[in-house]
């Protein structure tokens, strides 16, 4: 198989977007437009990928790192002149060349993948893939003759009454003999509407050649979708959930309403896990079987163990562990490391702590920069003083130990194994094992003394 080589198109301001965001870099489920279409393009067996950047050129890099290399176009001056930028890293090279935009989010590396093996099968000097649409208003053209050969693609703002009722259309999508692209490109005029250089004039220009020209329809037009306005992006979000969702579903995953549950494209769920309405699960999740996510729930970068439950609650960059109960209304930030058999439960706000196997912190406790025990059990309205106004500081609560309601553990401190803390005390020193600490004033009762105030409110 000779070489292959891709280079995305990413240069464009996309100022029908509204926005100070760069088009490209524009989520959908989650992630920008343009990292959809490098990740699926590194699937295939590339050599090279090139991405062309401009505007936000540095956004973009940041965004893509090293998973792709770059050319700056520092005038955009037409999708021609786009891939012109790429000459000197590709021009001497021979294979396929596939070009894809930057802003076509959905496209898959099946897809993809289809298309460059029926330009290499064909031995086209280029192949189009193209469409059928419904409202093919904004794109290209594909113009046949009679032999239903591509004949030539021409833009919507270029067409003829007779050319804009064609439904099949240019996705913008194009595979090129690599070497053939380069010298076909120094052809390319800018004598057009919008003095632009287009790409697809490469397609006459071969044509006239006597080269061979090939087309590659896919049946999903949905999949080819240009982005170019937040309508679009609304379109291509909504389509991204479903094919997520339904690849979910299919591999034993359910959703009680997978129209209202939103799924990052790079989440992974094993099957047999329940998911109800509501939810918003993101970035590098991993959901163990049978797992159950509640209502509602947002859970980002976590992995979820086997039969942990989860409701109602907010779950960010940490660990949870199997047969864990989270909820309602528990928020676990960054950092953080569930056991198994854990209970966090509402109200509850864990940070940067470590929850041993068994250990229960049940309500309306705050518990940061902690390491908890086995078994420990902390009561009602607990907080680990972590913060002294410049520094941040570890409580220690050993194995067994126990935290009675409203107390406030001042850090660094540690409670040792066994250990109990009276309800309403404030802790500022060590707690030996096994031992009874009680921090906290002598109750006195004053008898007598509402009769005597209100007496004196009567004067």
């Amino acid at each position: 198989m000779s070489q292959r080589f891709a280079v995305v198109l990413a240069a464009g301001q996309g100022t029908r977007m509204k926005s100070s965001l760069y088009k490209v870099l524009h989520p959908v489920c989650g992630k920008a437009m343009v990292q959809h279409v490098t990740d699926q393009l590194n699937e295939l067996k590339l050599s090279q990928l090139i991405t062309v950047v401009g505007f936000g050129a540095e956004k973009v890099k940041d965004e893509l790192g090293d998973a792709t290399e770059f050319v700056i176009q520092e005038e955009q001056l037409g999708t021609g002149h786009a891939v012109m930028q790429a000459e000197e890293l590709l021009s001497d090279k021979e294979g396929t060349t596939l070009v894809v935009c930057g802003d076509t989010p959905l496209l898959t590396a099946e897809t993809l993948e289809a298309f460059v093996s029926h330009h290499e099968k064909e031995e086209a000097k280029v192949s189009v893939l193209t469409a059928g649409a419904d409202d093919p208003a904004g794109y290209g053209r594909v113009v046949r003759n009679e032999a239903n050969e591509v004949e030539k693609i021409v833009e919507h703002k270029d067409a003829s009454p007779e050319e804009l009722a064609i439904k099949e259309i240019n996705t913008g999508t194009y595979c090129f003999d690599n070497q053939a692209l380069f010298n076909a490109l120094k052809d390319v005029s800018n004598d057009n509407a919008q003095g632009e250089y287009y790409l697809p004039d490469v397609i006459e220009i071969l044509k006239s050649q006597g080269e061979k020209i090939a087309a590659y329809q896919t049946d999903n037009f949905a999949e080819t979708m240009g982005v170019n306005d937040r309508v679009a992006l609304s379109r291509a979000e909504k389509h991204m959930r479903i094919r997520i969702n339904e690849g979910h579903m299919r591999n034993g995953v359910t959703l009680i309403d997978p129209e209202h549950t939103y799924i990052g494209p790079d989440v992974k769920i094993e099957q047999d896990v329940t998911i109800e309405p509501g939810c918003n699960i993101d970035g590098s999740t991993v959901i163990r079987t049978e797992a159950f996510i509640g209502a509602n729930t947002e859970i980002k970068n976590c992995e979820i163990g086997s039969g942990t439950t989860i409701k109602q609650s907010v779950a960010h960059d940490s660990k949870i562990g199997e047969y864990v109960k989270i909820g309602p209304y528990a928020h676990i930030r960054p950092s953080s490391d569930i056991k198994n058999n854990v209970k966090i439960g509402n109200f509850v706000e864990v940070k940067k702590s470590v929850f041993e196997e068994g250990s229960k912190a049940s309500h309306l406790s705050y518990v940061g920069d902690a390491e908890v025990g086995k078994e420990v059990n902390i009561g009602c309205g607990t907080i680990t003083v972590n913060y002294d106004g410049e520094n941040k500081h570890k409580t220690i609560i050993e194995d067994g130990a126990f935290i009675g309601c409203n107390s406030n553990l001042v850090a660094p401190v540690t409670i040792e194994k066994g250990a109990y803390v009276a309800a309403g005390s404030t802790i500022t020193k060590n707690v030996p094992e096994e031992s009874l600490s009680i921090a906290r004033s002598r109750q006195t009762n004053k008898e007598g003394y509402v009769e005597r105030l209100k007496n004196i409110r009567k004067k």
